[in-house]
């Protein structure tokens, strides 16, 4: 690891630390290639194999560390560089952090709002079927400050590529939090979406190319979504300026094994304020028809089954991508893993993106081969 910086620098001193001056990266690329969000953590950064049997926390989980708290901030940057070359090795074409300073997708966020009591989380049934902590709201929801920006402009300071960070989506939060003060969910949900809408916008001035919203709970509860979440969704994204993305899943495949072929809140997002819908279609063979009806949105499409160890090949992922192209015109594509890489070997995790990106160019080669011919005609 590097030295420690000295203890009178500021936060932005230390990014700077490790910064390099290039500019960035503009991708006009045909079929470009993403992350979802995560990407494995280090085995000397975090207990991989307490993440790997417990549900994803709700609540902060720091015994997960193995860096004490004095250096773990420092861990996490040196891990997060890690994650990002990692990225840029395979060959990708818009780079996350890997979310590599998080427990999970959501606490980070989640628990740094005010209205929560820390101290006495609730527990309750999540969408596996069991208990597990979660947030207790005592008083109004608010943001108090940023949570995420250190993290764009550390990612933005250390790639030339399109950058991509994702926040918890506030119809999620108020699915995974006890209420003991709102008189109702959907007010606690818009309290939620006021606080993204506030983070999403300082990260676009910080750095971000794209901000995505992570909303499971759409899929896992989709009656609620349709009663509140789709207007907390559109006060999150209220007066936004910039490229915008939504993921739906179906769990993580590590702890969730069976999968619908279809999603129970999908073309609900058809007039959604956003950019990019971003799903799942590799372990659940996802019946690629319900694209057709998300015309005028870009679609992030998982390939990569994240359920088993095997690195597919170049021809299998290829062969995923084109199961859309029926219903969606390529230029409308990111091609993506499915979610939840964070819990993969990090070995596997890197010879699926190789794997995804060469796919991704198989197909991006039969599209130009077509369009020569055609012009040839």
């Amino acid at each position: 690891m590097r030295g420690r910086a000295n203890a009178g620098n500021t936060m932005q001193n230390r990014i700077l630390t490790i910064i390099f001056h290039e500019p960035i990266h503009m991708t006009t690329t045909l079929l470009p290639t993403s992350l979802v969000g995560s990407y494995p953590q280090p085995d000397w950064l975090i207990d991989r194999a307490q993440l790997s049997h417990r549900l994803p926390p709700r609540v902060r989980a720091t015994d997960l560390w193995r860096v004490a708290p004095e250096f773990l901030e420092e861990a996490q940057d040196d891990a997060t560089i890690l994650a990002i070359r990692a990225q840029e090795r395979a060959g990708l074409d818009i780079i996350t952090d890997g979310e590599i300073r998080r427990e999970s997708y959501s606490n980070r966020f989640a628990t740094a709002l005010e209205g929560i009591d820390l101290d006495n989380p609730a527990q309750v049934v999540a969408r596996s079927g069991k208990l597990n902590f979660v947030p207790r709201i005592v008083s109004k929801i608010r943001r108090k400050h940023a949570v995420e920006v250190r993290d764009i402009q550390f990612l933005r300071a250390n790639t030339d590529r399109r950058v991509k960070v994702t926040v918890p989506g506030p119809y999620t939060m108020s699915q995974q939090a006890h209420n003991d003060f709102y008189q109702s969910e959907e007010d606690i949900a818009l309290d939620y979406a006021a606080a993204v809408n506030e983070e999403i916008k300082d990260l676009f001035a910080a750095g971000a190319d794209i901000v995505q919203i992570d909303e499971p709970y759409m899929q896992a509860v989709p009656d609620k979504a349709r009663q509140f979440g789709l207007k907390a969704l559109n006060r999150a994204l209220e007066g936004v300026k910039g490229e915008t993305a939504i993921h739906l899943c179906f769990g993580y495949a590590a702890m969730v094994a069976n999968r619908p072929s279809e999603y129970q809140f999908l073309a609900e997002l058809a007039d959604a304020p956003v950019n990019c819908i971003s799903i799942e279609t590799a372990q659940s063979s996802l019946d690629c028809s319900v694209l057709a009806k998300l015309t005028g949105k870009n679609i992030i499409l998982g390939v990569l089954d994240l359920s088993s160890n095997e690195v597919e090949s170049a021809d299998q992922v290829a062969a995923r991508i084109r199961r859309a192209l029926p219903y969606i015109g390529a230029e409308r594509l990111i091609v993506a893993p499915d979610c939840g890489m964070k819990y993969l070997p990090r070995d596997v995790a890197f010879g699926k993106l190789k794997a995804m990106v060469a796919g991704a160019g198989l197909v991006r080669a039969e599209l130009g081969d077509r369009q020569l011919a055609s012009q040839s005609a």
